[in-house]
């Protein structure tokens, strides 16, 4: 039989009775940039409304974002100083550290999520330690369960390890656990892409390679079989939680490892995304928030749980402002 499907589509008050992909605040996570230092407050020019901060000025970032209804944070350090090994990302006095710290100390209701990597903090700016021109995976799980120990013991809630290394998910969770920390979830960058996507971020962080890319150890976006075996190798390390980074150009990704794990699924909604978005918009050529509104909803369609995007603080503001049309 002929089946008239704009039926369901003919008025705003049946779409919304029938619409089943849901979208919450309680399912983003806000990126943070918290670089060592004092007075900082320094806008990415690569990134319009994002911001480097000291943690001298983070308390009315903070404010606006616990008002907005905004209750995960992703924090990444911007240190002063850096050398061959990324000896500040596992200082338990480092910029990471500290800010964890303030956070957790004058605002205990966030959940604070930490970027467990080297490549802010070493001098080369790769992921790892290096052998010759090469990253040394297995020396680096040793640096990586050094930094994910840091962070929890000056208060992280989640560790997210986004390196790449093979193994690192196991290596973590048993410098976790010989700690206590039984009960510290690792959110692991599982499906993590060597994509020109990442370009704004590596201003934003201090974080591109001095030589070479990093495509010996993130993957490949030409092949696409072996995510699922990035993602069942965490899983069966320990991981809680798994994200596929970046997020609108991997959608298939996302859905076939929801279909096929059943763990959260976290995706990264990367700065390049938000910087085209955002240029877009300031030029009159697109409706900025219907825009990020429908790659919310597709990252959700998909089969994401959570989303790690830098519109979050627009989003909170526009469903503040007119709930019914998110």
């Amino acid at each position: 039989m002929f089946k008239r499907g704009r039926r369901l589509r003919s008025s705003e008050k049946i779409r919304n009775l029938i619409s089943n992909v849901k979208f919450s605040l309680d399912e983003m996570i806000y990126p943070l940039f918290i670089e060592e230092g004092t007075n900082i407050y320094t806008e990415i020019s690569s990134m319009p409304g994002q911001y480097r901060f000291s943690i001298d000025r983070l308390k009315p970032e903070l404010e606006e974002l616990k008002d907005l209804g905004i209750s995960s944070l992703l924090i990444f350090g911007i240190p002063n100083k850096k050398d061959s090994v990324g000896s500040e990302a596992y200082n338990e006095e480092g910029i990471v550290q500290e800010a964890v710290r303030y956070i957790k100390r004058e605002f205990p209701e966030f959940i604070v999520v930490t970027d467990v990597c080297m490549c802010e903090f070493t001098s080369h700016g790769h992921c790892g330690i290096l052998n010759k021109d090469i990253v040394d995976n297995d020396v680096t799980l040793e640096y990586l369960s050094k930094i994910a120990l840091s962070h929890v013991r000056a208060g992280a809630d989640i560790v997210a390890p986004s390196d790449s290394m093979d193994g690192r998910i196991k290596s973590i969770r048993s410098a976790l656990d010989s700690e206590g920390y039984y009960n510290t979830p690792i959110m692991s960058y599982s499906v993590k892409y060597s994509s020109s996507y990442y370009g704004p971020f590596r201003e934003a962080a201090d974080s591109a390679p001095s030589f070479g890319d990093r495509k010996t150890y993130q993957m490949d976006f030409r092949n696409n079989k072996e995510y699922l075996i990035e993602a069942e190798n965490d899983v069966e390390e320990g991981a809680d939680i798994i994200m596929v980074k970046p997020g609108m150009p991997y959608l298939d990704v996302v859905k076939g490892i929801s279909e096929k794990v059943n763990l959260p699924i976290a995706v990264y909604n990367v700065s390049g995304e938000y910087s085209m978005v955002k240029a877009a918009a300031i030029n009159g050529w697109i409706d900025e928030k219907k825009v990020v509104m429908e790659n919310m909803y597709a990252m959700k369609r998909a089969g994401a749980n959570i989303i790690i995007t830098y519109h979050a603080k627009d989003i909170a503001k526009w469903i503040r402002g007119d709930k019914n049309e998110i």
